[in-house]
């Protein structure tokens, strides 16, 4: 493979940039860019570093410091060098500059990390996972990313795949030897471990959904009808004033929408135009729009003036949400909360008060969510799924494994139990991408950013 080089650090300016460079030729090629103040770049030993100038053709850049990893002992597991310099934009692109012309070539969007997975530092599993350590916005999806790049689900697709082997090893020999007694190929035995196989396997999906939430934020709309505060809270959530807020009714006519961490949740959220009816063509058309939003989204925030008494319009909104996840906030507690709220209440299994103005219910509104979602860190402190690719494969193998028990229960000739189990095989072997297609794992990085 060729030698690659790229910036490893975000591209503006900083105290300190790195450009990386991986390959055969990498220590050659930085020694023609990079003079160490000591022995030259050829002669150091892996994992040591020098102080020195970069240059380009005999033009002095920088004064950097260079690091040493040499193969198989390094990232990529291949020779690596990494020169730390000076973080400017224009003095980190010259550097790199001057390491192509003198040989390398640069990567592609995640070429160092497809390298350690292609050389086995990695699996395909932990290459997902650092992607995911990057993009954290939290501890808990933090420690969910640390978990996978530790190896946590190839070590349990390794272990099933050492049973469903084990077990087409005993078919083997039943084939081979179809007069011994084998017990391992008796019909309940097969069960018996088919089906522990099959428990495991959804152990590793049954947390997916809120994984899910945490990694990529719960879907969420906040309706309500004119007035009531919705843009005040859609700002009180996101810190900053994105909505329009005046006492004019109807002033959102669009969606806005912002991504809003609440705690350790994460909301993708919208604020719409408020529901009612309306003869304005514009405003009406932001109804609409607001109308399928609810639709779509996972969670609906329902927002109601608790100053005064409920009108027609909040129990019409109340009902177009019902069998939605939702939460009702009653807000305005700031200015006094009326009474007749118990027809809305008892519309609504989670509802909280607040005071959006004041910037006060953010944490009770917290716990409610926590509550629909069923979130809290017990969750997480298991292994499971992380992406969809992942569960893809996971659900394939259980269906292949729930085929098999059924075969094995109808009498089905063991000829026809064993591919399926093959099959079942074949999908936790991409999981952990020791069987996969070159397309799976050109998907897999192309999500990541150039010099990771």
């Amino acid at each position: 493979m060729s030698t690659i080089a790229a910036i490893s650090t975000p591209n503006m300016a900083g105290g300190i940039a790195v450009i990386r460079i991986s390959g055969e030729r990498a220590i050659e090629i930085s020694g023609k860019v990079f003079r160490p103040y000591g022995k030259r770049v050829e002669e150091m030993a892996g994992y040591t570093c020098a102080y020195g100038v970069a240059y380009d053709e005999g033009e002095r850049i920088d004064d950097c410091i260079l690091t040493v990893y040499r193969a198989p002992h390094s990232y990529t597991g291949e020779d690596t060098v990494e020169i730390s310099c000076h973080g400017g934009i224009y003095v980190s692109k010259k550097i790199l500059r001057a390491i192509l012309n003198s040989g390398a070539e640069i990567a592609e969007g995640g070429e160092f990390t497809k390298r350690a997975y292609l050389n086995g530092k990695i699996d395909l599993t932990q290459a997902e996972s650092v992607m995911d350590i990057i993009m954290a916005r939290g501890e808990q999806e933090l420690r969910m990313a640390e978990r996978l790049r530790e190896g946590a689900i190839y070590k349990r697709a390794r272990a099933i795949s050492d049973r469903l082997l084990k077990l087409l090893s005993s078919f083997s020999a039943w084939a081979d030897y179809p007069d011994e007694d084998i017990p391992e190929v008796e019909p309940a035995n097969v069960c018996s471990e088919l089906e522990g196989i099959s428990a495991d396997l959804r152990e590793l999906i049954e947390g997916y959904d809120n994984g899910r939430i945490m990694r990529e934020g719960i879907s969420t709309v906040i309706v309500g009808k004119p007035n009531v505060g919705k843009s005040t809270l859609f700002n009180c959530l996101s810190g900053c004033e994105r909505s329009i807020v005046t006492e004019i009714a109807g002033t959102t006519r669009d969606i806005v929408e912002e991504t809003v961490k609440l705690g350790e949740i994460v909301l993708r959220l919208s604020d719409t135009a408020g529901i009612h009816e309306t003869e304005d063509i514009v405003e009406g058309k932001g109804v609409e729009i607001a109308e399928r939003a609810i639709e779509r989204a996972e969670l609906v925030i329902v927002v109601f003036d608790g100053s005064c008494p409920p009108t027609a319009d909040d129990i019409e909104i109340a009902e177009r949400t019902r069998g939605k996840r939702t939460v009702a906030v009653i807000n305005k507690t700031d200015a006094g909360t009326v009474s007749e709220f118990k027809e809305i209440e008892e519309k609504f299994i989670h509802r909280v008060y607040i005071s959006a103005k004041e910037g006060e219910g953010a944490k009770e509104l917290e716990r409610e969510i926590e509550g629909i979602f069923g979130i809290d860190a017990e969750n997480f402190s298991g292994v499971t799924a992380a992406n969809e690719r992942q569960k893809r494969c996971i659900d394939s193998a259980l269906e292949s494994i729930g085929s098999a028990i059924i075969a094995v229960r109808s009498g089905e000739m063991l000829d026809a139990v064993n591919v399926l189990i093959e099959e079942a095989e074949q999908y936790i072997l991409e999981l952990t991408g020791e069987r996969v297609t070159d397309a799976v794992v050109n998907e897999v990085f192309s999500r990541f950013c150039v010099g990771k």
